[in-house]
């Protein structure tokens, strides 16, 4: 990182981007169950974070139960 580093900057534009992420799944994931797309009582989900240009992969997996 540079010395013009403004890690409260940083950190607010990390929150903004994870928010509207988590909007816009829970959004998507409630649309898909309402439309009658999911068989059985269960959803196993999986986020998969990545960055440009870099080596990040980050997964998470959860299954959750309808």
């Amino acid at each position: 990182m540079t010395a013009e580093f403004d890690e409260d900057r940083f950190n607010m534009a990390i929150r903004k981007f994870l928010k509207h992420v988590g909007v816009t799944s829970q959004r998507e994931i409630e649309n898909l169950v309402r439309s009658g797309a999911v068989k059985g009582g269960a959803l196993k989900l999986r986020m998969t974070l990545s960055a440009e240009g870099t080596p990040l992969k980050h997964v998470v997996e959860e299954t959750v139960t309808l």
